[in-house]
């Protein structure tokens, strides 16, 4: 049974994650049709067919792309999200969300700058994370006690969503030299991630 059980296990560690990119997709492509084509659906019942709200949610999606790199509509923009963030309500979910998907962007390079080992002296341990911030000038300002020479750190979770972030001091924080997506992926999958080797490497290894 141990042979058996073995085999069973091996087979679900490697369907698991191909399954699980379908789900996501699925996911991805039944929303977009639910929030699209049933509005299409109801104004134009005789030209939709399925498969239609998806296309136009990539259209949608494309054009707005195109239009925030204009410099009217990145006004325009700029005046909705004011507008929003009045909202008593709606600016304390629309906010956090904002703020994210900036984080990962690279957009002005105001995203995740750098790569970064920071080190615990007094644990004897480090954990990988990802520099968001460097200035704290507008909070001293307001009266936030940062301490100099500090760094905000994102530190995410392995397999889950989330993460916390830490100031630390700068002498804490050892740069690693990878890509931010990289470093991401690697604390993500709790350093697991598995790179094939490459021909060369493989036929050194075998010397």
């Amino acid at each position: 049974m141990s042979v058996l059980y073995r085999i069973f296990i091996k087979g679900l560690l490697t369907l698991f994650p191909m399954m699980l990119t379908v789900y996501l997709l699925a996911w991805v492509v039944r929303t977009g049709e639910s929030v699209f084509g049933d509005g299409l659906r109801a104004l134009f019942p005789t030209l939709y067919f399925p498969g239609l709200g998806v296309a136009l949610a990539i259209t949608v999606i494309f054009l707005v792309g195109l239009l925030v790199n204009n410099y009217l509509a990145a006004r325009t923009m700029a005046w909705i999200e004011r507008t929003i963030e009045r909202a008593p309500v709606i600016k304390a979910i629309y906010g956090p969300i904002r703020d994210v998907t900036r984080l990962f962007s690279e957009a002005g390079g105001r995203g995740m700058k750098h790569a970064v080992l920071v080190e615990f002296p007094g644990l004897g341990a480090a954990s990988i994370g990802l520099v968001t911030r460097e200035k704290f000038d507008d909070l001293r300002r307001v009266g936030a006690k940062v301490p100099e020479d500090s760094v905000a750190v994102f530190i995410p979770y392995s397999y889950a969503v989330g993460g916390f972030t830490l100031l630390v001091p700068r002498a804490n924080v050892r740069e690693l030299g990878l890509p931010p997506e990289r470093a991401l992926t690697l604390a993500l999958t709790a350093w697991l991630k598995f790179e094939k080797p490459s021909a060369e490497k493989e036929a050194s290894f075998k010397a």
